[in-house]
């Protein structure tokens, strides 16, 4: 898939994006989009990954509407990489990582380190870490672990945690922090 190293544009992406830009009050539609209102209603996520080496830049929702390509481009970058596997990565959970980011105030990508797993990796991960979970939300597609280089943990942490909107897990020896759309909760140091 070429899209994943560049910017994910078809006539559908490029209009609205220019549509989305007239917007001057755009509408909340969950707990988490209500920090993306500031520039307007089209959602975007900016990540790159070390192991791969591909990165994606692309809006992914506008106006609310999600774009369905956009989504799929999302759940192949996020893929389990140790199995070649895919699943579609839950909405909500991409919201929370773009509202985060926006609350932020950063500009460059953020670092990919796991977003969807198997069963079996994520069996393989449990059995060299303690940290993770049995019942993985990763398994569901509904969890993100990641990084910024200009934020530190406990900064991107904050962020996601005033979104009250999924857990979010502090892992500052290991320099990452856990994002899904699952129960609101906070852990870690």
């Amino acid at each position: 898939m070429d899209s994943i190293n560049t910017p994910y544009f078809t006539r559908r992406v490029i209009m609205g994006a220019l549509a989305s830009t007239i917007v001057t009050a755009a509408p909340v539609y969950s707990s988490t989009f209500g920090f993306l209102r500031n520039g307007g209603d089209a959602r975007r996520i900016k990540m790159y990954s070390g192991i791969s080496g591909e990165s994606i830049d692309i809006i992914y929702a506008i106006d609310g509407q999600y774009i369905s390509e956009a989504i799929s481009e999302i759940s192949y970058f996020m893929r389990d990489l140790r199995r070649n596997k895919t699943k579609p990565i839950d909405t909500r959970t991409l919201d929370l990582i773009a509202a985060t980011f926006n609350l932020m105030d950063v500009s460059g990508a953020y670092l990919l380190l796991s977003g969807y797993r198997t069963k079996q990796t994520n069996d393989m991960l449990r059995r060299r870490s303690k940290d993770v979970a049995r019942n993985s939300l990763h398994i569901s597609g509904q969890a993100i672990d990641l990084r910024h280089k200009n934020r530190s943990v406990k900064q991107i942490s904050r962020a996601a945690a005033s979104c009250s909107a999924g857990g979010v897990g502090r892992y500052t020896e290991s320099n990452f922090v856990h994002m899904d759309c699952g129960q609101v909760r906070i852990w870690g140091t």
